[in-house]
């Protein structure tokens, strides 16, 4: 890792030097809670133990290892990983960076409860030839639960019995190891549980994934070993890569709390992990750092004042694009850190570094980097708009319709009236992410982001809710909130529910909407109805006639 900060470099000496001479690396594998309060707290020293799963996790490869083989030989074509923010984002990694072995069957996420998403799905595979991962450290999550219930019944009769297409990945004594052992899953794996889900990349919900695609996790584990005796006790904070990052991230944090991603084309699903692990970390108590999977139109060359620039690259791929731009970016002055992957299995070490490098700027910061307490929020009134318990819940009321135009535009100018000098925006889309969606989904973002002067994040509902969600409501304030919902143009029963997927998408978009505000946010609902690619055309058309002053 190279890194450049100029006029801040004097902050950063003197955090790792207080570190040094606080033996913080010594305390943090001792599990010293006082790293970050004096006073104990819920969820910490109880939440550590990531930092041992590359050595723990090594006795247990074989059995998965076993699994992979035995789907592979008896024809499995794909594995479904039903899941939500840590339980599905570091197998996204591995299974986009890494591959698979031929012959091994093929990851698909499913972290969306939008039917059009499950039937799109659906449709791709074969269930008979089809291995369902069902993971959920809770064993509660409401969608991982759900998806679970849907794809049951859909194999239900299948020859073989039903339960041969399902594995859990979960926590010892949750409610789903109960289910998987009640409904005879073919396995059940158990993860630690001093491992909180943002940090269980290295655990078996990104392994188990892995080696079910036939990946080389020794080698995945070997290179998190070194990441971790890189980070040892005995080790001093400025030869610590993880303990320099955090370094930098938290004494930057007061000037320029967003974090802009920028990677080489192997490494692109990675910066979506980092939101994740960063913005569901540090982002309360009205603090944190934001993250932002940045395009390369989205970077001016000048850069701005309140951003820090990660540049992330592998061996091999074509940096024509991104080095002139990090060297640009220096020569402003800009701090830019730059991590260059040898070899695609350094991924695993890349994973631990930052996760000791969002701990420790969380202890900068002066929050706990383990817990989430404003996406309980927005879950908990997710369950009482879907149950119908409005309360001080308007629901549908609050929303505009793209197809009045007028309407659109008023609103949109609206929100847009409320920018501050280094906020941000988001952009919610509790849409499915369809190749056309995605694109226009993109031009909305580049518009908002020329727009307002902010950076603008893209998030996929309710995926986000589970990651930079956190942050929106828990973070600092300045943020304008853009959601967009459809109408899904054919609705799923959940089984052994009373309730559907539409019915569940709608309400955890209400639930973000009012959770949003409870904090003080700026949101604007708007409707695209049934024919969604037109409806997001009219939206940004309506943005475009609101930037050329029409």
């Amino acid at each position: 890792m190279e890194w450049q900060a100029n006029e801040d470099k004097e902050r950063i000496a003197l955090r790792l030097d207080a570190w040094t001479d606080t033996s913080m690396l010594s305390r943090l594998w001792e599990r010293d809670p006082t790293i970050w309060f004096s006073a104990p707290r819920p969820e910490i020293t109880d939440r550590l133990g990531w930092l041992e799963l590359p050595e723990r996790m090594s006795q247990e490869v074989g059995e998965w290892a076993a699994l992979g083989e035995e789907i592979r030989q008896n024809g499995y074509e794909h594995v479904v990983l039903l899941g939500m923010g840590g339980s599905s984002l570091a197998p996204e990694v591995f299974s986009s960076v890494l591959g698979r072995v031929p012959d091994y069957p093929e990851l698909c996420v499913l972290d969306s409860t939008h039917p059009d998403e499950i039937r799109v799905l659906e449709d791709r595979i074969r269930l008979e030839r089809t291995l369902f991962l069902v993971s959920s450290k809770s064993g509660t999550t409401l969608e991982t639960l759900s998806l679970f219930r849907y794809f049951w019944q859909r194999l239900l009769g299948i020859e073989g019995g039903v339960g041969a297409h399902f594995a859990a990945v979960t926590d010892p004594g949750s409610p789903l190891e109960a289910l998987a052992q009640a409904r005879d899953f073919r396995s059940i794996f158990l993860s630690p549980p001093d491992v909180g889900g943002r940090y269980s990349g290295l655990a078996p919900f990104g392994l188990v994934p892995a080696a079910l695609l036939g990946l080389d996790v020794p080698t995945l584990l070997a290179q998190a070993q070194k990441a971790a005796r890189a980070h040892a006790p005995t080790v001093t904070p400025d030869q610590a890569p993880g303990v320099v990052l955090g370094a930098i991230l938290g004494e930057l944090a007061c000037d320029r709390n967003k974090l802009m991603f920028l990677a080489s084309s192997s490494l692109t699903s990675f910066p979506a992990w980092l939101e994740q692990l960063i913005a569901e970390s540090t982002g309360k108590d009205n603090r944190g750092i934001l993250p932002v999977a940045a395009g390369l139109s989205s970077v001016d060359q000048a850069g701005a004042p309140d951003r820090i620039y990660v540049f992330l690259s592998l061996e091999g791929d074509d940096l024509s694009y991104l080095s002139p731009l990090a060297a640009s970016l220096e020569r402003a002055g800009h701090p830019v850190v730059r991590t260059h992957l040898l070899s695609r299995y350094e991924i695993a070490a890349e994973m631990y570094a930052w996760e000791v490098a969002t701990a420790l700027a969380s202890s900068v910061l002066g929050v706990n980097p383990f817990d989430q307490p404003d996406v309980q929020l927005a879950k908990e009134l997710a369950i009482r708009a879907m149950q119908g318990e409005d309360g001080e819940i308007e629901g549908e009321g609050d929303t505009i319709f793209a197809s009045q135009a007028g309407q659109l535009e008023r609103s949109l100018r609206e929100l847009l009236s409320g920018v501050e000098p280094g906020g941000y925006s988001a952009l919610q889309a509790f849409l499915p992410s369809s190749q056309e969606t995605s694109g226009t989904l993109l031009e909305i973002q580049e518009r908002l982001q020329t727009m307002t002067g902010l950076v603008c994040t893209l998030g996929f509902g309710p995926r986000f809710l589970h990651s930079t969600g956190q942050l929106h409501k828990g973070g600092p304030g300045g943020g304008l909130f853009l959601q967009l919902v459809d109408e899904p143009a054919q609705d799923l029963p959940v089984p052994e529910t009373e309730y559907s997927f539409a019915r569940m998408i709608a309400a955890q978009s209400l639930g973000d909407l009012h959770a949003l505000r409870r904090r003080g946010r700026r949101v604007l609902r708007v409707s695209l109805g049934k024919e969604r690619e037109k409806a997001l055309d009219r939206v940004l058309a309506a943005l475009g006639r609101i930037h050329s002053g029409c």
